[in-house]
C-alpha cells in the first residue's frame, strides 16, 4: 500500500497479554505481545487449541484478560466501557451468526440501530454494505439467512460486521464452513473490499494456505498462544523461523509462491469478444463470424461477465436470455494465481478477471501461468545454486 493511501484502521497493541482459567495449572495464552499495524492484515495461524481465538477474543473483550495491557488506536481497551469496544471493532465469525428471525436488511442494521443512528441513514448503509459485498438489494434484503447459501450468509455476516464503518474488523475463522470455489470467492471478496477500506483485520485460521493468500503478515502461533515467526507471508515461505514454522509451511514452498502472485501482477488479454445482455443474437453472432470468434463473454448491465455463449447458440434465438453456460468461476484481481490456476481446471480454459466491483477487466490464459510457475523454478533452482 503506498504511503499517501488513507487508512481507516488503528493501530492494535498487545503488552504481555495472559488469560489463565480458574481451576487450570498452565494459562490458555502465556505473555503474548504484538503490534498489528493499522490498515494490515494479520493473521493467526496455528493448530486447533493452541489459543489463537482465545487472543483474538481479548482485544473486544469476549475473553477477559488475566493480566496485560491493550490499546487499540492509543486507546487502552479495558478501560473503556465494554459495548462502546465492540461497537467500535467488527466481529465476523464462521457460518456468519446471523440472527435467524431478522431478514438480511435487519442483520446488517443491527449496531447502527444500536448507536441511534437515524432511518434514513441506517437504510442508505444497509444498500451501501449490500453493494459492497456484491449482493443485490432489491434481491437480497428482505429475504431471512434460511433463503440463502453458505457464501451470501458469510457475505451478509462481513456487511454486518462494517455496517458501523469500524477501524477494526476480527474474524474468527470466517470462511472455515463453506466448500472450496465460495471460500475462494470470499477470500477475494474480503481482499477487495480491503483495498477500498483499509482496515486493521484480525484473521484466525488453521489453514496456512489461507494465511498466506491474505496476511499481510502471519503470526504462526504454538501452545499458549507462543508467537513461533511473525512476519511476512514471503519472509516466512522463505525461511521458517523452525521445524514446527516449516511443518506448517509444508511440502512445495516454491509452488505456494503462486499464493504471493496475484492476478493483478500479470498480463491480462483484451481478446475475449464482449456483448451485453441486451444485444440481439443475430448481432452477436454478426461479431462473433466477422471476428472469426466462436464464443462471446455475456457481460450484464453493470459489465459483470454471466456466461459464454456459442455461436450454435444464436441460429434460432430471439433473445440472449438464458442463452449459454453459465460462469463456474471468475477470479478478480485479488485472486491469486494458484486461484486462477484451479478455475482454468474447472472452466477448461481461460477465465474471466473481475474488478473492483465486479466489472470485466480481461481474461487469463493458462499460457501465462504456466510461465509465471516456470520463472518462479527458475529462480527457485538459482537461488539454491548460489552458495552462501
Amino acid at each position: 500500500m503506498a504511503e499517501n493511501e488513507e487508512v481507516s484502521g488503528v493501530e492494535i497493541e498487545l503488552e504481555h497479554v495472559t488469560k489463565r482459567y480458574p481451576g487450570t495449572r498452565t494459562p490458555a495464552v502465556d505473555d503474548f505481545s504484538m503490534v498489528v499495524p493499522a490498515g494490515k492484515i494479520v493473521v493467526f495461524v496455528g493448530p486447533s487449541g493452541c489459543g489463537k481465538t482465545t487472543t483474538m477474543r481479548m482485544i473486544n473483550r469476549l475473553i477477559e484478560p488475566t493480566s496485560g495491557r491493550i490499546t487499540i488506536g492509543g486507546d487502552d481497551a479495558l478501560k473503556l466501557d465494554v459495548d462502546t469496544l465492540r461497537r467500535r471493532i467488527g466481529y465476523a465469525i464462521q457460518q456468519a451468526g446471523l440472527f435467524p428471525h431478522f431478514t438480511v436488511a435487519q442483520n446488517i442494521a443491527v449496531v447502527p440501530g444500536l448507536l441511534g443512528w437515524d432511518k434514513k441513514k441506517v437504510n442508505d448503509r444497509v444498500e451501501e454494505m449490500m453493494d459492497l459485498v456484491g449482493l443485490d438489494p432489491a434481491d437480497f434484503r428482505d429475504r431471512f439467512p434460511r433463503q440463502l447459501s453458505g457464501g451470501q450468509q458469510q457475505r451478509v455476516g462481513v456487511a454486518r460486521a462494517l455496517a458501523a464503518d469500524p477501524p477494526v474488523l476480527l474474524m474468527d475463522e470466517p470462511f472455515g464452513a463453506v466448500d472450496p470455489i465460495t471460500r475462494g470467492n470470499l477470500q477475494d471478496e474480503l481482499l477487495r473490499l480491503q483495498t477500498e477500506l483499509k482496515k486493521t483485520i484480525v484473521f484466525v485460521t488453521h489453514d496456512f494456505d489461507e494465511a498466506v493468500k491474505l496476511g499481510d503478515k502471519i503470526a504462526v502461533l504454538g501452545n499458549q498462544s507462543t508467537i513461533l515467526q511473525y512476519d511476512t507471508p514471503e519472509a516466512i515461505l522463505a525461511n521458517p523461523a523452525d521445524d514446527t514454522v516449516a511443518g506448517f509451511v509444508g511440502a512445495g514452498a516454491s509452488l505456494k509462491q503462486l499464493t504471493l502472485l496475484r492476478v493483478r501482477d500479470v498480463e491480462l488479454q483484451q481478446d475475449a469478444l464482449t456483448v451485453t445482455d441486451d444485444e440481439t443474437p443475430a448481432s452477436v453472432r454478426e461479431k462473433l463470424q466477422s471476428s472469426r470468434k466462436h464464443f462471446a463473454l455475456v457481460l450484464d448491465a453493470r459489465r459483470r461477465p454471466t456466461r459464454w455463449v456459442h455461436v450454435r447458440e444464436l441460429t434460432s434465438a430471439t433473445s440472449l436470455a438464458n442463452l449459454g453456460k453459465p460462469l463456474r468461476d471468475v477470479v478478480s484481481l485479488q485472486s491469486t494465481l494458484q486461484d486462477a490456476l484451479e478455475a482454468m481446471l474447472a472452466e477448461g480454459g481461460s477465465v474471466p478477471v473481475t474488478g473492483a466491483r465486479g466489472e470485466y477487466a480481461g481474461t487469463i490464459q493458462l499460457d501465462t501461468v504456466i510461465a509465471t510457475i516456470q520463472q518462479l523454478r527458475e529462480e527457485h533452482t538459482n537461488d539454491e545454486e548460489v552458495p552462501a
